[in-house]
């Protein structure tokens, strides 16, 4: 159960990573004026600050250095780059995944950031407003551009953020620098850097590298797929390993895949891999739900094969449910026999409660008997109760 509690914790940690700043429809203001979206250009809906323009000079590090040198009080800096394709939902403080509405207002400085911005880096890459008009959600599909934002203070960097192009970002009345001209490149490899920094640091560093690598994960483009690759490398730490693989299940289509595929046979780490196990789960792609299948079969560790057998119940269907039904008749580990028991139980239970009758009137194997009556107890199923009859009166 230690176990379970564990994987739910993960599984929800990871879907808030994907509830980022959110979208809208509002007028844009700058010194107190409003622009019309033809004077804009590619500048993003903001309101309550005075926003600046500027071109990047030299390259977008040495542009981030300078105004990280410069950045006395609080600051937020934000460009746009094309966004990788797809219809995952942004958000803002909203943890529904319903596009069927649109944000009214992403407010970057935020209760949990501070007044004062001392609370800002905290890992998590959402506002918390709870007003009605941050309820909803923006897709982004192919084309559509991503808006990258850093807030800057006392001479360094405090966060990073992400939000759809259509969004409103509400500054907070603090100063908004809006580059522009910024290479694709250049900005996954500025945040690169800060996810690097991230790891040797520790502390609020972390947290700035996992903004960051959310904001890489977003970009479209080669470079944004080397860099998630490169960070999947065994000689990289764990933690970033795990990360980087969700984030190749949850955005990057056919290539993240392809990377998976290679960790869930390659990674020296039995804790890796079971995360890969996850991040297979969560990808679109078709071969996915095959790797899962191959990984809960053949894989050395016991660990792993509960992990993917766990997460193929998930997705139940036919194969699914098949490599379920094999784990628990030939897996030589009654750990893992006992971990496919218990994902029967995470079926519907039109399909899982006659396959845990079954389990608990023929296997031969009796730890796995008593799981699944045990599950078949939790089910609280009028077909499971009729079971529990007939045992009882024999």
């Amino acid at each position: 159960m230690n176990t379970l509690m564990r994987l739910r914790k993960s599984l929800l940690a990871a879907l808030l990573i994907l509830l980022v700043a959110g979208g809208g429809v509002s007028r844009a203001k700058q010194s107190g004026g409003s622009r019309t979206g033809t004077e804009q250009g590619d500048l993003p809906r903001i309101e309550n600050a005075k926003v600046e323009r500027r071109n990047v000079a030299g390259t977008l590090a040495v542009t981030m250095a300078d105004l990280e040198k410069g950045a006395t009080g609080p600051v937020w800096v934000g460009y746009g780059v094309v966004a990788v394709a797809g219809e995952r939902s942004i958000c803002c403080g909203n943890d529904s995944d319903s596009s069927a509405q649109r944000c009214g207002k992403c407010a970057l400085e935020t209760d949990r950031d501070g007044q004062n911005g001392t609370k800002a880096a905290n890992g998590d890459n959402h506002t918390d407003s709870h007003s009605g008009a941050n309820q909803g959600a923006v897709k982004l599909e192919g084309g559509q551009r991503l808006v990258v934002l850093f807030r800057l203070q006392d001479k360094h960097l405090t966060r990073v953020k992400v939000a759809s192009e259509d969004c409103v970002l509400d500054a907070g009345g603090l100063p908004f620098i809006w580059l522009t001209e910024v290479k694709p490149a250049e900005s996954v490899a500025v945040l690169s850097a800060y996810v690097r920094e991230g790891i040797a640091d520790g502390g609020e560093k972390h947290s700035i590298g996992n903004e960051a690598l959310t904001a890489i994960a977003l970009h479209d483009g080669q470079e944004a797929e080397g860099a998630l690759e490169s960070f999947t490398a065994p000689a990289q730490p764990e933690e970033l390993r795990k990360q980087a693989a969700f984030w190749l299940g949850a955005a990057r289509g056919k290539d993240g895949f392809t990377v998976l595929q290679r960790m869930a046979k390659k990674d020296p780490s039995t804790e890796v891999r079971a995360h890969v196990a996850f991040a297979l789960s969560i990808s679109k792609e078709p071969a996915a739900l095959e790797e899962m299948i191959r990984m809960a079969h053949e894989d050395e560790s016991g660990h792993v094969r509960g992990q993917a057998i766990f997460w193929l119940a998930q997705k139940a269907g036919k194969r699914a449910i098949s490599a379920i039904d094999n784990a628990i008749a030939s897996d030589p580990d009654t750990d893992v026999k006992k971990k496919a028991v218990f994902a029967l139980s995470q079926l519907p239970k039109d399909e899982g409660v006659p396959k845990l009758i079954q389990v608990a009137e023929n296997n031969r194997n009796l730890e796995v008997r008593k799981q699944a009556m045990f599950w078949l107890g939790q089910s609280q199923d009028p077909l499971a109760l009729s079971f529990f009859e007939k045992v009882l009166v024999k």
